[in-house]
């Protein structure tokens, strides 16, 4: 989940995101033979068997083929640096997956994912890997995945845990203090490359677009300050804005936009969209009980939640 900084850390301006305590959940197995066998119970789609060598098609699935594929791409590529990892690269796998983190909604859930199976099939295969070496190898994924796309936070902040900061190829932990977290989320799903890409687009056609992307980067270093101070008024402030300027660049939606006015109308200190937007889920900060009232009661809100900061990564269970 994005503090800041969303679609601007794609291009090397700094990102503040933060694990929440939902998780995605792997097991890997390896088995006798050179073929890979995946089970996805949840991932916000109708459950999912499919089992295929190397050499086979792309496996025929009945559910929305866009999101499945891209499922499918996250777990091969995992599966395929985990085997590099551990030099076994005809080694055959059964992966189990089951998550609580809604897919493709802003929240983080392929990193999640390809975070959680990397490390579990790194450690079947007999290799134990340091969360920043799982880190980096799950960015390799996701940049594989979304056609070059991706940065660094997504995996990093999953691996690590907390509250991180990333710029580049520069990733840390930051100390944070226990914020009230409050989300929104309107039950829809989007193609996070398909949004990158749209505000590459717009990036390179208008001077505006460029100095949007710039500005949620100056953004972002305001809110390490009042992230730092614990100011959670300003805090709130800077996320309505980084609101706004992600609307500018036409990925937020009118779900979320109905959500966020809803949460601040309901006493959030601010309120905006996370990830890669298109639809999904808005957080706010509330210590309170009012933006959770009020998103509970707006029509576009699916579902609204109270989230912890998550403290630990990515970890064996």
């Amino acid at each position: 989940m994005y503090l800041f900084g969303e679609h601007a850390v794609v291009y090397g301006e700094p990102a503040v995101p933060c694990a929440i305590e939902r998780r995605a959940t792997v097991t890997v197995a390896e088995r006798g033979d050179d073929r890979q066998r995946v089970s996805a119970a949840d991932l916000t789609l109708d459950g999912f068997t499919v089992e295929y060598g190397a050499g086979d098609d792309a496996p025929d699935v009945d559910v929305p083929t866009p999101l499945v594929e891209a499922a499918m791409g996250y777990v091969d590529e995992a599966m395929a640096t985990a085997r590099d990892a551990a030099d076994r690269p005809d080694a055959g796998l059964d992966v189990t997956i089951e998550s609580d983190i809604p897919l493709g909604a802003g929240l983080g859930s392929s990193a999640a994912v390809v975070v959680a199976a990397i490390d579990a099939a790194a450690r079947e295969l007999g290799v134990d890997l340091a969360p920043e070496a799982v880190a980096e190898r799950a960015y390799e994924v996701e940049k594989a995945v979304q056609s070059g796309e991706a940065s660094r936070a997504d995996t990093f902040c999953s691996a690590m845990g907390g509250a991180v900061r990333v710029e580049g190829s520069d990733c840390r932990t930051l100390a944070t203090p226990d914020l009230p977290f409050v989300v929104g989320y309107d039950g829809t799903s989007h193609d996070t490359g398909e949004l990158v890409a749209g505000v590459r687009a717009l990036r390179e056609e208008y001077d505006f677009a460029r100095d949007t992307v710039s500005s949620i980067g100056d953004l972002v270093r305001r809110g390490e300050d009042a992230l730092r101070e614990g100011d959670v008024a300003e805090l709130g402030r800077l996320m309505d804005v980084n609101h706004g300027l992600l609307a500018a660049l036409g990925v937020s939606a009118r779900s979320l936009d109905e959500m966020v006015w809803a949460a601040r109308e309901g006493g959030a200190a601010g309120a905006k969209l996370t990830g890669a937007g298109g639809g999904g889920c808005i957080v706010a900060l509330d210590d309170g009980t009012g933006a959770e009232t009020a998103l509970s009661l707006t029509p576009a809100c699916d579902e609204s939640f109270r989230a912890e900061l998550a403290t630990e990564g990515v970890r064996a269970e």
